[in-house]
């Protein structure tokens, strides 16, 4: 039955994902440039520490600095399709709609470069991963789905028993459910990048770095007080307090049938004897389950800090030829393992989906390479065309237990942009970007997802003077829908298998009879039962996200 509580348990995986643009771990979006116009990796700007490092070669001699401060609101939504969802108390249908909402009120970052003859000097912070905390109120469908399995798998208890020989049992059966849940996730990751460039001429420049990614998060949170209302019963119950107070009483029935079957026998009672150990084994056999339902639906309680740290270098070149520059840059991987540090409830100890959150474990969770190159074309002095591709080697980044290798491929993302000078004062920019991921439904899970998208973002710049300008902007990001199909066929076979396995050991069964009886109940259970042909198992999620995002910096020239 640990199953069970492994999938109700599986609430605790929810992981923040970037919440602004960039690939699934990356942020991009390092400047109000940036969110005026995404297309900044061939632009010669500060900006350039992140976007385009060695075309910072080119800018004057001197101290550059750039000040940004964003403000970030996402919501992230998934809707669930599953037929036991009207189980639930709180729902009224087969779909349900779960929504989380990630805030990042400030997000701060720094470019600074001091230029002198040949040489650019570079430093650069920001939140290049996470970013922000969500909240999910409500829990996701891939917890829920496995809560809503209660009233359908103790309405065919008794076939779980038939099929071992047991006949029926009388196993209280649930007609619905409700739960209290609650989750919430925090996870930054700080960049700090150290590097230089050299103009070699007026045409070419090259820059080597490092950066450094320090990881910090947290997660918290629970499901609690499942509650039962069974069969002829207008109340709801503490589902653990009542099995396991009903797996006491039938302990107490064996303890009273076996001291029965010995005295019948001291009496000669053959019979007696062997109808009472009969009645014996039958209540420890449903003292067995209801002990282990009763387990299974304890409390779970996760409170897990996380840390870590790596370095990868950077390389990146710039040619500029007439009207025209071109640049690219290559990130090698960030290996990242983090550190956990949790406070789990004795209930997770050892639930093997949490063991990501385990204290002490050492937790993947690279940053992927990612090679850029980008193009602009100055049409004429005060008009400038920008394009930019992004390509993120995901599949070679590695994650717990190697997820990323269902990944249909890597992400890739096309960028396109235009700056005008409105006046010598004033100058507007504005741009786009398309992010293709490549998800696949084996990839995606409801705990975190990201979808295909399109941002646009637009703002101006005010040159307050020779040496300062303020950027401000706007950023939106547009997402697809994604639908999968869910895995509750799946948790049922394991929840099943777990149950028939452990009633076949106590009773001395092999476990050939174990995993035949499994596999004819989990067949039972998934026989055609809807209109259209479909299981009670058969679930689908869709998927979609909102991103807005308004953006304030200072760029000072020394």
């Amino acid at each position: 039955m640990n199953k069970l509580k492994l999938a109700i348990a599986a609430m605790a995986m929810l992981t923040i994902q970037n919440a602004h643009a960039g690939g699934i771990l990356t942020n991009t979006n390092q400047s109000i440039q940036f969110l005026r116009n995404p297309a900044r990796d061939a632009a010669i700007g500060i900006d350039g520490v992140y976007f385009n490092p060695a075309g910072v070669a080119f800018l004057s001699e001197g101290l550059h600095l750039s000040l940004n401060l964003q403000n970030a609101t996402q919501t992230r939504s998934v809707t669930g399709i599953f037929a036991p969802f009207v189980f639930g108390a709180k729902n009224e249908s087969t779909t349900k709609t779960f929504k989380g909402e990630a805030n990042a009120p400030v997000l701060p970052t720094i470019q600074a470069a001091y230029n002198k003859d040949n040489w650019s000097f570079q430093f650069g912070f920001g939140i290049l991963g996470g970013g922000g905390k969500c909240i999910f109120k409500n829990g996701l469908p891939s917890f829920e789905s496995t809560v809503a399995m209660l009233p359908l798998l103790s309405q065919n208890l008794d076939a779980v028993t038939n099929k071992l020989g047991l006949g029926s049992l009388g196993l209280p059966a649930v007609d619905s459910y409700d739960m209290d849940t609650y989750m919430r996730g925090r996870q930054y990751y700080f960049g700090f990048t150290f590097g230089a460039a050299y103009k070699f001429n007026e045409h070419w420049s090259a820059y080597g770095g490092l950066r450094m990614l320090y990881g910090n998060s947290n997660y918290y949170g629970y499901v609690s007080n499942i509650k039962a209302r069974f069969a002829g019963s207008n109340e709801y119950v503490n589902a653990s307090e009542t099995f396991l107070g009903q797996s006491s009483q039938a302990y107490e029935a064996v303890g009273r049938y076996t001291a029965a079957a010995q005295y019948a026998a001291q009496k000669g009672d053959m019979a007696g004897a062997q109808a009472a150990q009969a009645k014996a084994q039958e209540y420890a056999v449903k003292a067995a389950m209801l002990g282990a339902l009763g387990n299974a639906t304890q409390d779970v309680r996760l409170n897990c800090d996380q840390t870590g740290w790596g370095v990868a270098p950077i390389l990146g070149v710039d040619y500029k030829v007439g009207d025209f520059n071109f640049a690219a840059k290559y990130e090698f991987k960030t290996r990242m393992r983090l550190k956990n540090k949790a406070a789990n409830s004795e209930s997770a100890r050892n639930l093997e989906i949490l063991d990501r959150w385990a204290d002490k474990e050492n937790v993947p969770e690279d940053s992927p390479a990612l090679l850029t190159l980008g193009a602009r074309w100055s049409v004429i002095p005060s008009l400038r065309l920008n394009a930019g591709w992004h390509h993120y080697f995901d599949k070679d980044a590695h994650q717990y237990k190697n997820h990323q290798k269902s990944l249909g491929g890597n992400t890739n993302e096309f960028l396109f942009g235009a700056e005008y000078d409105v006046s010598k004062m004033v100058e507007v920019s504005a741009g786009v970007q398309k992010t293709n991921y490549k998800m696949t439904g084996d990839y995606m899970e409801d705990v975190s997802f990201v979808v295909n998208s399109y941002s646009y973002g637009f703002g101006f710049g005010v040159h307050l003077n020779k040496k300062m300008t303020l950027n401000v902007a706007y950023f939106q990001t547009n997402y697809s829908d994604f639908t999968a199909a869910s895995n509750n066929y799946n948790d049922l076979a394991n929840l099943t298998g777990t149950i028939v396995k452990g009633m076949a050991t106590r009773l001395g069964q092999s476990d050939e009879v174990a995993a035949g009886a499994a596999e004819e109940i989990k067949n039972m259970l998934t026989t055609p039962v809807t209109e259209d042909g479909k299981s009670l198992l058969y679930g689908k999620n869709t998927f979609t996200r909102t991103n807005h995002v308004f953006g304030l910096g200072l760029n000072i020239d020394f």
